[in-house]
């Protein structure tokens, strides 16, 4: 009976930058408070594939990336500084590496690497094929569907001591509950990364 799960060889992470009271933005959408979207990469590991929903992917990811890679001024302005070494390490990944983006309306990308997946079952296809991991970009909205669909296998939050008190929250739209397991706590820079195993429903 479990055999196909055990035949699925590709883990599906999500990473994702959270307020202490579980928020990934701000009432107004304030994001202010993640010092570098970069961070959360790190927690994942060696992937092959990135994925996203429409609305991040067309709403500042490529022309942030793009920036970061080979606009310097440019990416000053956007991120009110001057890109880390990790950013630009991102942006260099992000550009050699698959993109799927997850949407019903969209039709093309800019980034040749992009592929569009209009349901989430194209997604979870990527499951049965060999590979490393697939990282879950965000945002949270898909975040919540794959979740509900089965497809997430690992959660990994880098927690900010900072109380939003509303705003976005990281797991509004989860449809029923679900047991994690923790394996991993990790304190650092007055954060804490955990780690997470989702739990069979």
């Amino acid at each position: 009976m479990n055999e196909p799960h055990e035949a699925r060889s590709r883990s599906f992470i999500a990473a994702l930058q959270v307020s202490l009271d579980g928020y990934v933005a701000g009432p107004e959408g304030e994001l202010d408070w993640v010092d570098s979207w970069a961070d959360s990469l790190a927690l994942v590991g060696p992937v092959d594939a990135f994925v996203l929903g429409r609305g991040m992917f067309e709403n500042g990811y490529e022309a942030y990336w793009d920036a970061a890679l080979a606009d310097p001024e440019t990416a000053s302005e956007m991120f009110g500084r001057e890109p880390y070494p990790r950013e630009v390490d991102y942006a260099q990944l992000a550009h050699a590496t698959p993109h799927i983006v997850v949407s019903k309306t969209m039709n093309q990308a800019a980034w040749p690497n992009v592929r569009i997946a209009r349901d989430v079952g194209e997604v979870g296809a990527l499951k049965d094929q060999p590979g490393q991991s697939v990282y879950v970009v965000g945002g949270p909205g898909l975040v919540a569907t794959l979740m509900n669909a089965g497809v997430i296998d690992e959660l990994r939050l880098i927690v900010h001591p900072l109380i939003l008190g509303g705003g976005t929250p990281l797991f509004g739209g989860i449809e029923q509950r679900r047991a994690l397991e923790l394996v991993a706590a990790k304190p650092g820079d007055g954060r804490v990364n955990l780690s997470y195993r989702v739990q069979a429903g």
